[in-house]
């Protein structure tokens, strides 16, 4: 993971809808900047319905939230529409964000060794540095781990 305190890799990526979402777009604003394994899995929809939940908290209080998964832009619309999430999901199937945050690498599933993406959570200041980074990620109550 990427440490506290160190500056927040630029990003750049495509949203579900095919528009351009970088972290330039958030400068004077706090980020919450989610990367998440798979759409509608139940551990990923957990997590983002607790965001969805909170949004409003989190709009009032400076944030943004942007969630970012290897899935394809047409998985994030259907995830979207499906559980009404007010937040944008980026489409990183080339790996490129994911990895820059260290948030793609192995780990364990079922005993067996793999490669995917690490459930990881980067909180961003306005001025663009990451205040908290969470590995550990409670799904059912990410926002309270969060704020």
């Amino acid at each position: 993971m990427l440490a506290k305190g160190t500056k927040a890799p630029y990003f750049e990526g495509q949203d579900e809808n095919g528009n351009t979402v970088k972290l330039t777009d958030f400068a004077g604003k706090k980020l919450v900047l989610y990367f998440y394994p798979k759409d509608s899995t139940p551990g990923c929809t957990a997590e983002a319905c607790d965001l969805r939940d909170n949004y409003e908290r989190f709009l009032s209080l400076g944030y943004e939230v942007v969630g970012v998964s290897r899935d394809s832009a047409a998985s994030h619309q259907r995830f979207i529409a499906k559980y009404s999430l007010p937040f944008h999901l980026i489409a990183d199937t080339d790996l490129t964000i994911l990895k820059a945050y260290e948030a793609w690498g192995e780990k364990k599933m079922y005993g067996k060794v793999t490669e995917g993406t690490l459930r990881t959570t980067y909180v961003i200041d306005e001025q663009g540095t990451i205040i908290d980074a969470i590995g550990k990620v409670d799904t059912k109550n990410h926002t309270t781990q969060i704020l």
